[in-house]
């Protein structure tokens, strides 16, 4: 059976587009708050997981070792923008492990934000893996690599040393399988694996309440999700979703975009985790879904409420800018 429609976008008082797509609410002990659409279905998380992926980073050791804080740590989660001061950082990551540039093997790519774009089309020839929006977190491996004196050479593939310690990571946290049988190749050349919405927020419900999660494991992930909500300018960028979200909600909700519509959040002091995935990948989709939901189980203040209310309910404007239509959550979401 379809998943149900969760957004329309409308032009005038007609609905013109509709994106499907299926949701998931677990408390702090796993349990179901609320559930819409196929869950146990296998998608890729995409870049909504990197926090998990971060682990390592801390856990051996690398971070305090390099004298990361929290704004290190925010881009070791980061699909940021590509800004000056995103790429300034990452460089600086590698310089304290005694690397450059040249030590990331994610490629590279202009902005997607149009502003930074044309920034960096006025001053650059080209970009560099330091403007790659996973340029942090690819930072992040590097570094963990080098501290464990792990050459980090082919550190995006799927049987080097690192990269086996963030997949034994993903898979310990969201108690999902992570095998051949569901890996493919991510944006950035790691290896990515399709779980189920289900396990994923299941992985973020315990980064934000350490259940089931060793001790050094549950302090690595609350120092983790703290430093996100602390610096939420390097886990994105100037007007981003995942930016004004955590800047809005004070340290109490943490949020990650991935790729292809999906989306996770955390509530820590409830212990609530969201999972969520628009079918056909529009990104204004799933924004609207997570923030509706958000709107419903966050029990937002004025400020994250305005935030959300916006992102709910998001304008659609022809180019003089006049609002003629909006993208909206509807439905269950």
């Amino acid at each position: 059976m379809a998943n149900p429609v969760l957004v329309e976008v409308t032009r005038g008082t007609i609905v013109e587009s509709r994106h499907r797509g299926a949701f998931v609410v677990l408390d702090a002990d796993g349990g179901v708050v609320a559930k819409v659409g196929d869950t146990a279905a296998p998608v890729f998380p995409r870049s909504a997981i990197k926090a998990i992926q971060a682990l390592p980073l801390l856990e051996s050791g690398a971070a305090d070792a390099y004298g990361f804080g929290n704004k290190e740590i925010a881009l070791a989660c980061a699909s940021h923008s590509g800004e000056d001061g995103h790429v300034a950082l990452a460089a600086s990551m590698l310089a304290r492990a005694g690397r450059s540039g040249d030590a990331l093997e994610c490629g590279a790519h202009w902005s997607g934000e149009q502003d930074v774009f044309l920034h960096q089309a006025r001053t650059l020839s080209h970009p560099t893996a330091l403007h790659n929006n996973c340029s942090g977190k690819h930072a992040g491996f590097v570094c963990a690599a080098c501290h464990q004196g792990i050459d980090p050479a082919g550190y995006v593939t799927p049987g080097h040393g690192l990269q086996e310690q963030v997949r034994a990571a993903m898979e310990s946290v969201t108690g999902a399988a992570h095998g051949a049988e569901n890996r493919a190749v991510d944006g950035c050349a790691i290896p990515t694996y399709a779980i189920p919405l289900d396990a994923l927020a299941l992985g973020f419900a315990r980064m934000g309440t350490g259940a089931g999660l060793a001790p050094a494991r549950a302090a690595a992930a609350r120092r983790i999700v703290a430093a996100c909500m602390c610096e939420p300018w390097f886990v994105a960028g100037t007007h981003r979703a995942c930016t004004e979200i955590m800047a809005a909600g004070d340290g109490k909700v943490f949020v990650k975009t991935g790729a292809e519509g999906v989306y996770v959040a955390l509530l820590p002091a409830s212990g609530l985790a969201i999972a969520l995935k628009c079918d056909d990948g529009a990104g204004r989709a799933a924004e609207a879904i997570l923030a509706a939901l958000l709107l419903r189980f966050a029990e937002p203040g004025a400020k994250l409420a305005g935030v959300l209310e916006r992102l709910a309910h998001a304008p659609v404007k022809n180019r003089k800018g006049e609002v003629v239509g909006e993208v909206r959550a509807v439905g269950q979401a």
